[in-house]
């Protein structure tokens, strides 16, 4: 009997420890199908649903894989973290909001990769934003597709005072047929940013830089944009090897933007502004060939 008694003492103590202990622990990888289910721990026998249901269940630094093809919803991601659809279709297709909004703290780094972000624009509720970045440290955008919002593909809204040192980096990826701009970055940012082989197609400005921030362009095509490239006052873009070609106004600037080895050809108006030239670039076939570009030295 005193065995018996001194057993349930020690499972009273036992009881509260386990009754309170997590249910899943999160896990450095998680896994979203799209035949999955987010009551599910997310683990590749038993996926999640949606990139939503699974950023609960990942921890920080931790990165969600796609299992199968699918369309994985919105996510607002709130520490560091990769999504990474590489190895097959992997999709957010949104309306009435922003396919993805990242707010990982002054100090986070998110990578999206191989993912298609869609916002239906012709439609009666379009997304908003396809990636808007709000706070982080470090985003790497590659193989992706951000296309059809009402606003804007890519917007970087973070600033010094919200981010530690922001970077931008984005590979391999096309922007397209958004309403608004297909990269901005907001006024009075200080971004420093590196873009490669990287399409800008069919928005209203192919790339716009504000205020503080430094874009490298690099091995990429601006084309069919009201505005391809354009840069505000104590903003810059040094652009090397891009084409620039097809939209209303080429390249527009206040002698903020460089370019060197790159084509700028076909618009209708080719420059507007002052825009500085290295001298090895190829400037014709404009109806108007507009302001005339300021020759300047390699250093």
């Amino acid at each position: 009997m005193r065995r018996i008694a001194l057993l349930t003492v020690a499972l009273g103590f036992i009881a509260p420890i386990l009754a309170s202990a997590p249910a899943h622990a999160q896990a450095s990888r998680t896994w979203v199908s799209g035949v999955g289910d987010d009551v599910n721990p997310c683990s590749r026998t038993a996926p999640c649903k949606t990139f939503a249901g699974a950023i609960s269940k990942t921890a920080a630094s931790g990165e969600i894989n796609c299992l199968d093809p699918g369309g994985y919803g919105a996510i607002t991601i709130t520490k560091s973290m990769t999504l990474n659809c590489n190895a097959t279709l992997g999709s957010i297709l949104v309306s009435g909001t922003n396919g993805v909004n990242i707010s990982a703290g002054a100090a986070g780094v998110v990578n999206l990769r191989g993912i298609q972000i869609q916002g239906l624009s012709g439609t009666g509720v379009p997304g908003l934003v396809g990636i808007k970045i709000n706070t982080s440290s470090e985003v790497s955008i590659e193989d992706c597709v951000i296309t059809q919002f009402s606003q804007q593909g890519i917007l970087d809204a973070r600033t010094s005072a919200t981010s530690t040192n922001p970077r931008l980096a984005i590979r391999n990826s096309v922007v397209s047929n958004n309403v608004g701009t297909g990269l901005g970055f907001a006024s009075a940012t200080a971004v420093k940013a590196a873009v490669d082989t990287s399409s800008f197609i069919n928005n209203s400005f192919g790339v716009a830089v504000g205020s503080g921030s430094l874009v490298m362009l690099n091995r990429s095509m601006v084309s069919g944009n009201s505005t391809g490239i354009e840069a505000d006052a104590g903003g810059g873009i040094v652009a090397d090897s891009i084409s620039v070609t097809h939209n209303t106004t080429g390249v527009q600037g206040t002698s903020n933007i460089r370019l060197s080895n790159s084509d700028v050809t076909l618009n209708g108006t080719g420059f507007s502004g002052t825009t500085n030239s290295y001298g090895n670039n190829r400037l014709q076939g404009n109806t108007s060939f507009g302001t005339a570009v300021v020759l300047v030295a390699p250093q």
